[in-house]
């Protein structure tokens, strides 16, 4: 069978508009919540707020492609691209290129969408790479642009793209289609529509040596974006990284017709659960914000140490909760004064306690 970029009606997807309709309705009503959430919380837990989810957006966008990021050094180039602090550290190139990446989609997201763009987020995804021919433009390779699983044996092509010498031109039309859909283009389209349209239509065309999923994720958030008329701040790669290869075979399930309902169907619900994440995520920090302040000057070093180490792991807590065995580790207290510190973080209300022994464990009351 022929890739959908072979046949006739390429680039003409269709779809049923109906059954995406009550999707779309919910997101917008979701995005309103997530917005009078926001209207809550004061400037500065507003910014680490924001720190937070553009972080784990960075880390988890580059995990589905296999490459793991250190956090702080994310946040920390985060923190100087938004204006909110200076640089104290040195940053590795991966962190601080993906970090620029997040924070021009974050404050540019009205632009139009350019090759402009596209290169410079190319350049700065691919920061400090050297396996790649070609950085901060298309390809042009004549090798086929192929998706192969890894067994060497017997090598299978999920899919295979346009030949480099059609890129450009795929590109120019993907560029004025990605404009004309937005809310003040000619041919505008519901934020869920043109998201899921835009990421395979992308995708489809993969126009770079590598970096493409990344790049096409941005897309995503650039469009949802344009659409709210604001920054999304959805958690959209971290809920795709839950469910890798939901999403891999949705793709490939995607690449050999126009017709794309089935994929618009997943990748709108997936934009969904995105949201519920995104709010629970955003309560959970304003609910952060309200422990320190009751809290302030309450704990020792030990204890301060280990409720910062509880909060880093986010909603999902510790797995199977904190233990004794736990807070011995992160603190390198002994076991007398850990017992000590546990018994004064739950007697304060600071830790919820269950079990008994050595099934006793602690979570955070927040």
């Amino acid at each position: 069978m022929a890739w959908n970029w072979e046949q006739a009606d390429w680039p003409d997807f269709t779809y049923d508009k109906k059954v995406l309709e009550p999707l779309e309705s919910e997101f917008l009503l979701r995005s309103g919540e997530l917005l009078g959430v926001f209207r809550h919380v004061g400037s500065d837990d507003r910014d680490q707020i924001r720190i937070d989810l553009i972080s784990e957006e960075a880390l988890k966008t580059s995990a589905i492609e296999g490459e793991y990021l250190n956090r702080e050094s994310l946040q920390s180039s985060l923190r100087q691209q938004l204006g909110l602090g200076s640089e104290t550290r040195r940053i590795p190139p991966a962190e601080r290129g993906i970090a620029e990446m997040m924070a021009d989609v974050y404050l540019h997201f009205a632009d139009a969408l350019s090759h402009r763009t596209l290169y410079a987020w190319h350049k700065m995804v691919m920061s400090g790479e050297r396996r790649i021919e070609t950085i901060g433009n298309y390809r042009l390779h004549a090798d086929a642009m192929q998706i192969v699983s890894n067994r060497l044996d017997k090598p299978k092509v999920h899919f295979e793209a346009p030949p480099s010498a059609r890129v450009k031109t795929e590109m120019d039309a993907f560029a004025a289609w990605f404009n004309d859909t937005s809310p003040k283009g000619k041919t505008p389209l519901p934020a869920l529509t043109r998201a899921g349209i835009a990421h395979l239509y992308f995708e489809s065309i993969h126009p770079f040596e590598d970096g493409n999923g990344r790049i096409g994720r941005a897309l995503c958030e650039k469009a949802l974006a344009q659409n709210l008329g604001e920054p999304s701040l959805i958690a959209l790669a971290y809920t795709i990284e839950r469910h890798r290869k939901a999403y891999y075979d949705s793709l490939e399930a995607s690449n050999k017709s126009n017709a794309v309902t089935d994929w618009l169907l997943y990748f709108a619900n997936t934009i969904l659960e995105a949201q519920r994440v995104t709010l629970a995520r955003v309560e959970f920090s304003v609910a952060k914000a309200k422990f320190y302040e009751r809290y302030r000057d309450q704990f020792n070093e030990r204890q301060e140490k280990v409720i910062a180490r509880m909060f880093r792991e986010g909603i999902d807590g510790f797995k199977g909760g904190l233990s004794a065995e736990n807070y011995i580790a992160i603190t390198q207290a002994s076991r007398a004064t850990a017992t000590r510190d546990l018994q004064d973080l739950v007697a304060k209300g600071a830790l919820t306690k269950t079990g008994e022994r050595r099934h006793t464990r602690y979570a955070l009351q927040v």
